[in-house]
């Protein structure tokens, strides 16, 4: 995967619950989410996560953008989506979550609380 850049024509909008800016946009096919939790701290990356996720099917994926990779969330959610993450050159990471079939539907995303 390669470093995605949110185009000047993506369309911001709020999830409810979410507690940062979530964006929509398209590249070639696929319809991104994306929304950039790297200022933040607990438990917002993985609030604002399991809000995006929820979003994820067919043609769309979520890119999100941290200050780390998001170990909490990984563990949780890891086996029931498939995931791409590149570094960014802050030190950052960002990670692109697409849905995997006969998987996504099992994720727990009501859970959002961070265990390790």
């Amino acid at each position: 995967m390669n470093i995605i850049s949110k185009p000047d024509n993506a369309e911001q909008f709020s999830p409810e619950g979410a507690t940062v800016p979530f964006f929509k946009y398209e590249i070639g096919e696929s319809q991104i989410i994306e929304f950039d939790t790297s200022k933040c701290g607990p438990p917002e990356p993985m609030v604002n996560a399991m809000i995006g996720l929820n979003m994820i099917n067919d043609n769309t994926q979520l890119l999100m953008i941290n200050h780390k990779k998001p170990g909490g969330l990984i563990n949780k959610i890891g086996e029931n989506y498939n995931i791409e993450s590149v570094n960014t050159p802050d030190g950052g990471v960002q990670l692109l979550f697409s849905y995997k079939s006969g998987e996504s539907e099992k994720a727990n995303l009501s859970d959002n609380s961070c265990h390790g």
